[in-house]
């Protein structure tokens, strides 16, 4: 896919995609992106539509995290790099029915550790987790992504 200059910076890429029917249908939000695509704040927010007493699935806050991951990592690899989606899993600790939200964080010591393990044209799979957290604050599940990440043109 080529990137069209409003997808290359994060603030086009994030009004984009908060465009796209999935965001705009399911409440989903991209809250935050940082210019490095390396930090984002991803949302649910309960449409009107649903019922008051529905609490949030497990389905529709992995669906929140899920492709992020994957795009903070090509990113900041850069196009040298293949980085698929491998794995995935989410433990839901209570039910929640209002706005919930989640931090992405892909850290220096996470991308360090990428290219070191990739570094003599082997696969890696790296394990990302976040959070989601409820309106305040508190822990109400966790996402584990496991994504992988190899340099272009070596194959293992």
């Amino acid at each position: 896919m080529q990137l069209t200059p409003t997808m290359r910076s994060s603030r086009g890429w994030r009004l984009r995609a908060n465009l796209s029917p999935v965001q705009l249908a399911t409440g989903m939000r991209i809250e935050h992106v940082a210019d490095d695509f390396r930090s984002m704040t991803v949302a649910l927010q309960p449409r009107w539509y649903r019922a008051s007493t529905a609490a949030h699935s497990g389905a529709a806050l992995y669906a929140m995290v899920d492709p992020h991951f994957v795009l903070m990592a090509q990113r900041a690899l850069g196009p040298d790099f293949l980085v698929w989606d491998k794995a995935g899993s989410i433990e839901v600790w209570a039910p929640v029915r209002g706005r919930v939200w989640a931090r992405l964080e892909l850290q220096d010591e996470d991308l360090r550790h990428m290219l070191q393990m990739t570094e003599a044209g082997d696969k890696h799979l790296h394990l990302f987790s976040a959070d989601v957290r409820d309106g305040e604050g508190m822990k109400i599940a966790r996402v584990e992504k496991m994504i992988y990440v190899r340099r272009k043109g070596c194959v293992t």
